[in-house]
């Protein structure tokens, strides 16, 4: 229902979809969370955030990998002052894990002082997102309910994860028409909009230069595959003459270009995974984040995309050589043994 970063009214935990979202298929976790504007002071500076508040079920699993010093914070026992935040905000405000640092929150309406929290620093994670970075602390979500004095069973807002991300839009309607009419809900890709329609704008591109990396490649093996030809063109007449058939002949060339195009890729792999884990690792790309949203150029190793591009090349360039092959057709044994 809060539409906003921070949570501003109380949603009640008991919901018919909560934890467990039994109306809708192929929703795997669904995670009450709650966001309480805040401002962190420290000796040298201070940093506007948003503290989110998460409760016990949060799914860390697809966060782990993100975490580059400490640990994630204990919300299994009672209320305790763990917190992480981002590489960004620790260098920002030079903190380090094992530190402790002062942050203040508004109270409602903005009237009198503002609460005090003394929070302590066990975890650092850089998710490589400035947006993100620049302004999420992770910590209990008992703090927001204290600060905002909502009680026990009272939530900002649930997070519902689904299996597959390409159903998105298919199930982020189900679950709006499922949940009570008092409530809102929207799609990850609606609340960050500007970072989707960047990232489709990329897969386009991706799209685009695959499309023309084959083609050079296809070019270039069938010029390769002409030469191959013309070079043994006395072997061809030969081969004719000794009553090897047409298709036979074609094959022999077919089989030598699919190996120049197996030992090309397997080059070409091993160079370009090689250099996709030295960025992976050590993020030697740069980006400037107010222009590209992270701060280095992501990796992503897909093992099974990897391998249907090399297949798909390999089909395609093959079918495309049996063009030039049918020049073999063509050549006459008494032409061919007399060529030089």
């Amino acid at each position: 229902d809060n539409q906003s970063e921070v949570s501003v009214e109380p949603l009640s935990i008991n919901q018919d979809f909560y934890p467990k979202f039994k109306n809708v298929t192929g929703i795997n976790h669904v995670q009450a969370v709650a966001s309480k504007a805040g401002i962190i002071r420290t000796e040298k500076s201070f940093e506007g955030i948003i503290f989110k508040g998460v409760g016990k079920e949060y799914k860390w699993d697809n966060f782990e990998e993100y975490v580059t010093a400490g640990r994630i914070p204990n919300l299994k026992s009672e209320l305790n002052p763990e917190v992480m935040l981002s590489q960004y905000l620790a260098d920002r405000l030079q903190l380090k894990v094992g530190d402790k640092f002062s942050t203040y929150f508004m109270k409602e309406g903005g009237n009198g002082l503002p609460n005090l929290r003394v929070f302590d620093l066990v975890g650092i994670y850089n998710s490589g997102f400035r947006e993100f970075d620049a302004t999420y602390v992770l910590g209990d979500i008992r703090h927001v309910q204290r600060i905002n004095k909502w009680k026990e069973g009272q939530v900002g807002a649930f997070e519902v994860f689904i299996d597959d991300f390409s159903k998105i839009k298919e199930k982020g309607t189900e679950i709006y028409e499922e949940i009570p009419s008092t409530l809102n809900s929207r799609t990850i890709e609606e609340k960050y909009v500007n970072i989707f329609e960047w990232l489709k704008l990329f897969d386009l591109n991706i799209l685009v230069i695959i499309i023309i990396m084959i083609l050079v490649a296809t070019i270039n093996m069938v010029v390769a595959l002409l030469v191959l030809i013309l070079e043994r063109t006395q072997m061809v007449g030969m081969l004719k003459a000794l009553g090897a058939t047409n298709w036979t002949i074609r094959k022999i060339f077919l089989y030598n270009a699919a190996y120049l195009i197996g030992k090309g890729l397997l080059w070409g792999n091993a160079i370009s995974i090689g250099l996709l884990l030295v960025q992976k690792y050590f993020g030697v790309i740069k980006l400037p984040p107010e222009n590209y949203y992270v701060s280095e150029a992501p990796v992503s190793l897909d093992i099974p995309f990897i391998l249907l591009v090399n297949a798909g090349t390999i089909v395609v360039c093959l079918a495309l050589l049996l063009i030039p092959s049918y020049i073999i057709t063509k050549i006459s044994p008494v032409k061919a043994l007399r060529f030089d």
